[in-house]
Formats: C-alpha cells, structure tokens, sequence
C-alpha cells in the first residue's frame, strides 16, 4: 500500500481530525465543570486521556499504536477464554 502525500493526507483528514479535536475538548471542559473535580484528577481513566494527548504531540510515527497500548490492559495468560455459543 502506497502512503497517500503528506499535503493530500492533510487535505483528506483535516476537518475529521477538527472534529475529533474538539469531540475531545468538550469532553474534557465537561469534566472540569463537574462538581468536586479533585476527585477525578487521579482518576486512572483522566491520567491515560492526558498520557495520549501527549503521544499526540510526538514527532514520529507509531502515535496510534501508542495510545492504543495506553488504553489497552496488559496480556494476562490466564485470563478466561470465551464458550462458543452453542
């Protein structure tokens, strides 16, 4: 698969990329305006939504899978596998 031009890429993606943006924004502005917000400053889920921001920022490729990992749990061998249905 042959990578779209970097001024093509932008062209086609921008206003989703807006949009996300301010989905995001919004999203914590409400949190802010919540009542007793110190209670969620340590809150894990806030900490990786911070965490990803900041991969947004890095100058290199890999941020998705970046974030990805940041919301994903660790491999646990045990964890219980699911019945097929019958």
């Amino acid at each position: 698969m042959t990578p779209l031009p970097a001024a093509q890429a932008l062209d086609a993606y921008f206003l989703e990329a807006r949009c996300r943006l301010l989905d995001v924004a919004a999203i914590l502005d409400r949190i802010d305006r919540g009542t007793n917000t110190a209670t969620v400053e340590n809150d894990p889920r806030v900490q990786k939504i911070r965490r990803a921001i900041a991969q947004l920022l890095e100058q290199h490729g890999g941020r998705a899978e970046a974030i990805q990992q940041t919301f994903s749990q660790d491999y646990d061998p045990n964890w219980k596998r699911p019945e097929p249905r019958v």
